[in-house]
């Protein structure tokens, strides 16, 4: 690929990452009380069918950093859609466990988020 088809690229992801961000933003939020992060944490426990995810584990997962996610953890166990607990076995260690609220609040929010999904990434 020559430079501009790179550039033009790198402009294509940014705006469809915009636009996918935005109509998240407002979709989630609007009728879930769900930020774009929020629904991302549900999403993986969910997706990976834990009971309890590792946070370290998970910051990965979702792309955050610790701190960012641990205030996007703060915001979900508030909310009582999940809690922390201490790995028995490494007191050092931190899991989340989702709750049956965390679960259902996703279940009810995912075919809006895939319906973004789709609507952004499907072929024209």
């Amino acid at each position: 690929m020559n430079d501009e088809a790179v550039v033009a690229a790198w402009h294509d992801v940014l705006a469809k990452h915009a636009k996918t961000l935005c109509a998240l933003e407002r979709e989630l939020g609007d009728k879930y009380d769900l930020g774009v992060s929020e629904f991302e944490v549900l999403d993986r426990i969910v997706s990976n069918e834990c009971r309890k995810f590792r946070v370290q584990e998970l910051a990965d997962e979702v792309h955050l950093s610790q701190s960012a996610l641990s205030r996007v953890v703060a915001r979900l166990e508030k909310g009582g859609l999940v809690t922390r607990g201490v790995c028995d076995m490494d007191r050092r260690g931190v899991f989340v466990c989702i709750t049956d609220e965390g679960r259902a609040r996703h279940a009810a929010a995912l075919p809006a988020h895939r319906a973004v999904l789709s609507a952004v990434f499907a072929p024209a």
